[in-house]
């Protein structure tokens, strides 16, 4: 097609409004009124594309009829060499805190250890990261950093010291995919350490226990209480397991002959799988509650396909315990404290019962062979605490209902 088709005399002639080719997509449009812009016109597959070039004659930067060429050829070029001549144009990707911690969170969907652990970091990071959201995480500084965590500081230290570590998990997110250069503005040892006001100690604190005097008077009232609440609050103080543990214990998990109940490690705090050995009373509650299950799980709740409630048990635990402060994970410390006051069992025995880690690894390693017999041991002498010393009788009664 020939090029150079206008002259600079005929372009300051042409006032009808019109597009007229200089040749090879160059194009000068007239509007009505007299303006008149320079234009590069040019197809892919079906797609029509115009790009502006400036326009001609007037304003603060005319485009020149050499000029408007000069940039014509620039796009052949590219053309030619198959660049999209429009890459420049678009305004580069800002990457974004609230970018960054999405994907974060996405990626870490397989590894929560269950629904609680999942719903803590969104909302920490959702809810209180958001003055951090609508920034480009390559330009997040110490000081936005310090003014995000400065409202919780004083008042809420740990929800404080979460939401840093959890910021600086995005921020190393972003530096491990290269979207950030700098070092990570949420690091506490030897950075925000330098700024921040001085921490109230963080309060950990105990889950309030109840008394081990009184926990038979607790489980006879359990005992004595109808639905699942009571029966998963009985079975969860007589395997000292935590109550997200009981919570989703299946059927397929427990082994009658071998009167166990295997724990699998993805539910488990230390991530390691964990043996149970259940009492008479325990294995009673689980046949119990087969006869009325809907689902593989022991303790359904009302929604169906899931377990019941942290809620639900809590409330049975109440209305059973003398105690009304006592806690689900209460009942592990009061397990853990009878053992300690009132029976022979080494401490190693105890620990193991409660899923501790006790020892080096090697040392575990020689006490895995007869670690289960000696927690079953452990575990039948606390059954029978519980019940009073009856153990043997109610789990006979149990297998009579049954």
């Amino acid at each position: 097609m020939p090029r150079h088709k206008l002259s600079e005399s005929n372009l300051r002639r042409l006032t009808k409004p019109g597009i007229y080719s200089d040749g090879d997509g160059l194009f000068l449009r007239v509007r009505k009124g007299g303006s008149k812009q320079w234009i590069f016109i040019y197809r892919r597959g079906t797609s029509r594309n115009e790009l502006g070039l400036g326009g001609y004659g007037s304003g603060t930067a005319p485009v020149s009829l050499a000029l408007a060429r000069e940039k014509a050829e620039i796009i052949r070029d590219k053309l030619a060499r198959g660049v999209d001549p429009t890459a420049d144009r678009r305004p580069p990707r800002v990457i974004t805190f609230r970018h960054c911690m999405d994907e974060l969170l996405a990626a870490k969907a397989s590894e929560w250890r269950n629904d609680k652990h999942r719903a803590q970091w969104e909302m920490t990071l959702r809810e209180y990261a958001k003055p951090l959201h609508d920034l480009p995480v390559a330009e997040i500084v110490l000081g936005d950093v310090k003014d995000c965590l400065l409202p919780h500081w004083a008042e809420r230290p740990e929800t404080a010291d979460r939401l840093r570590s959890r910021i600086q998990a995005v921020i190393d997110y972003a530096i491990a995919h290269e979207w950030r250069t700098a070092g990570n503005p949420a690091r506490w040892k030897g950075l925000l350490d330098k700024v921040m006001p001085a921490r109230r100690k963080l309060a950990r604190g105990h889950h309030a226990a109840l008394a081990y005097g009184a926990v038979p008077e607790m489980m006879a009232s359990l005992r004595a209480a109808n639905g699942v609440g009571a029966r998963a609050v009985e079975f969860l103080a007589l395997t000292a397991a935590r109550s997200g543990e009981a919570r989703g214990a299946t059927f397929d998990e427990i082994d009658p002959q071998a009167r166990t109940w295997s724990v699998p490690a993805e539910r488990m705090k230390a991530g390691r799988a964990h043996v149970v050995p259940l009492c008479d009373r325990a294995l009673a509650i689980v046949e119990a509650m087969r006869q009325r299950a809907t689902s593989k799980l022991v303790f359904g709740g009302a929604v169906e396909g899931q377990s019941i409630s942290e809620t639900a048990m809590t409330k049975a635990l109440r209305l059973a315990s003398p105690d009304k402060t006592a806690t689900l994970h209460g009942l592990r410390s009061s397990f853990r404290d009878w053992a300690g006051d009132r029976t022979a069992f080494p401490r190693e025995v105890a620990e193991a019962a409660l899923a501790h880690a006790v020892g080096d690894a090697v040392e575990r390693a020689y006490r895995r062979g007869d670690a289960l017999e000696k927690r079953r041991e452990l575990m039948d002498a606390w059954a029978a605490y519980c019940s009073g010393g009856n153990a043997e009788e109610d789990a006979a009664e149990d297998r009579r209902r049954a």
